[in-house]
């Protein structure tokens, strides 16, 4: 075991995996829409563009043109196996917590909520608790997720 796992803060590591989860998702979602786009942008000719300006003649636009969309692809592939390394990491703990935890943690860190907001009045009120037993909820939950995302805190 590597020393730096010592000094990992797992507690904002699992914080920073919940945030990308929306992303992880949505990558794997799109991602082939977006290499079908990249393949039509490489074979196409380019319309001429009329602004003004002189042009000059580039013979090699047709290379360029294929290189850049070789390249973008291959950026879309990376980012691809990349997410879904990433869902087979925490889709497992995700699952093994209870309904209950993952409605806090997903009102707490998920998409478009930003911690500090109004969220810990909803979450009282959805489990018709206290304000600082819905702080403890969250912290309890985190915790657990921390755990099963990298073992023994």
């Amino acid at each position: 075991m590597s020393i730096i796992w010592k000094y990992l803060d797992k507690r904002s590591a699992a914080v920073d995996a919940l945030k990308d989860y929306s992303s992880m998702k949505f990558i794997i979602e799109h991602t082939d829409d977006e290499i079908k786009a990249a393949y039509e942008k490489m074979g196409g000719v380019s319309s001429p563009q009329s602004d003004g300006m002189p042009r000059t003649h580039n013979p090699h636009a047709v290379e360029d043109r294929m290189i850049k969309g070789i390249e973008e692809i291959d950026v879309l592939k990376e980012r691809y196996r990349q997410a879904v390394e990433y869902m087979a990491w925490f889709l497992p703990a995700w699952e093994e917590l209870s309904e209950d935890e993952r409605y806090v943690l997903e009102a707490f860190y998920g998409d478009g909520n930003e911690y500090g907001s109004s969220v810990i009045y909803k979450i009282a009120d959805h489990f018709h608790i206290e304000q600082s037993s819905a702080y403890n909820k969250k912290n309890r939950a985190l915790h657990h997720l921390t755990i099963l995302l990298f073992g023994k805190s």
